[in-house]
């Protein structure tokens, strides 16, 4: 029997442990009335009813500009997929409790999984830093004193980095948080200082480099947004075209941090971006290496290696069904490929392959070399964000 569960399951026949590097929650309803100081708690972000008769969550007070929808999809078909419209308590328990996302993780074949944000990235742009500051500390402590400690070698719950209320802020926040088990921190994809040729983020580089925290971000997501981008002008700020878009999101910060010496100076610093697939990674680089090649007499910022070979020691992406990406890593014409990408289910959103992942990795990988499978499903998230396995 156990022969031919191996033969119809070529990850375990490999002795692969499946991790899910981008996994998602939806906050708890109570979370910040429940921690926050007793001062602000009736300015604290609250679940209530929205115009479409749904719930969502209400940053200040004002009535949810969406429901719960697109973010909460796990368990439902997708001819029943709405970009709104449901309440909180059609959400799998999965969302938001550690042991019942533990059981979705088992029902999809996920031995681990690593946890992005829902609703608290809305703190980097609320208008009272107070507030933000007390919903970024009552995140952390929740997702890691009850959702990562239902199994911490099985889940790593990213906490928040208050980048937006200041580089000391953010400093202290993660030293804060490192002594409580975090491994790794979401940073803004849309910040208000770029990440660009400046030393605006200089000491937080440093301080996560020093405490081995690996920086995520997830797509455009957190900070202003962006208003020349096309969703931000429609009511829902969603739309099929913005989600395509945003798979190419982490080139820009990731050319600018690369060609800023960023990770000359700071050699294991880990930056992810998620949910961006990797298929486009091969003439990124190609493009990167040329440049260098024949920019690099007049820049001022001189690199002692070739740009490419920060790409999976210290840039990685998740993926979720990139087939496009996976073809390239079997040709074995992009050796740094296999380093950098990680597999993710995306639960529970519109994007999920949940609870079929496995089913879709076995196929991604089919004809793929052994050791590459083992890098793209298990040993580059196990690296990255402290898994045993």
């Amino acid at each position: 029997m156990a022969s031919e569960v191996l033969e119809r399951d070529p990850i375990a026949q490999l002795g692969i442990k499946l991790i899910s590097a981008d996994n998602h929650i939806n906050e708890p309803r109570d979370l910040f009335t429940s921690r926050f100081p007793a001062h602000l708690r009736d300015k604290a972000p609250r679940v209530i009813e929205g115009k479409d008769g749904g719930e969502g969550w209400s940053l200040t007070g004002e009535i949810p500009k969406r429901t719960y929808g697109l973010e909460a999809m796990a368990g439902f078909d997708k001819k029943d997929y709405r970009v709104s419209g449901l309440r909180f308590d059609q959400l799998r328990p999965g969302n938001y409790i550690g042991a019942e996302h533990l059981k979705d993780m088992e029902t999809d074949g996920v031995y681990a999984s690593v946890c992005y944000p829902g609703f608290a990235p809305s703190f980097y742009v609320h208008p009272d830093p107070e507030v933000a500051a007390a919903g970024f500390r009552a995140y952390n402590d929740w997702i890691l004193d009850e959702f990562q400690v239902a199994d911490p070698k099985r889940l790593c719950g990213l906490t928040m980095a208050p980048t937006e209320l200041g580089i000391d802020h953010a400093v202290a926040e993660l030293e804060r948080v490192v002594k409580k088990g975090a491994r790794a921190m979401y940073i803004p994809g849309s910040p208000s200082v770029p990440y660009n040729n400046s030393t605006h983020y200089e000491a937080f580089w440093a301080a996560a480099a020093a405490n081995d925290v690996t920086l995520c971000m997830h797509r455009n997501h957190g900070g202003p947004p962006d208003k020349t981008e096309w969703d931000f002008h429609s009511e829902d700020r969603v739309s099929i075209g913005g989600i395509v878009t945003r798979y190419f999101s982490c080139i820009r910060p990731f050319s600018y941090l690369i060609f800023n010496g960023i990770f000359e100076r700071y050699p294991n610093l880990k930056m992810v971006g998620a949910e961006v697939d990797c298929g486009w990674v091969p003439f990124w680089a190609q493009t990167l290496s040329h440049h260098w090649d024949i920019q690099k007499n007049w820049f001022p910022v001189k690199l002692q290696t070739d740009p490419v070979e920060f790409i999976g020691r210290n840039i990685f992406t998740t993926n979720v069904d990139d087939y496009v990406g996976y073809d390239l890593v079997k040709t074995g014409l992009f050796p740094y490929l296999a380093r950098m990408t990680m597999f993710s289910s995306d639960y529970p959103h519109s994007a999920t392959i949940w609870p079929h992942s496995r089913d879709v990795a076995i196929k991604m990988t089919s004809g793929m070399k052994p050791e590459d499978a083992r890098q793209v499903l298990s040993e580059n998230a196990a690296r990255v964000f402290g898994f045993e396995i």
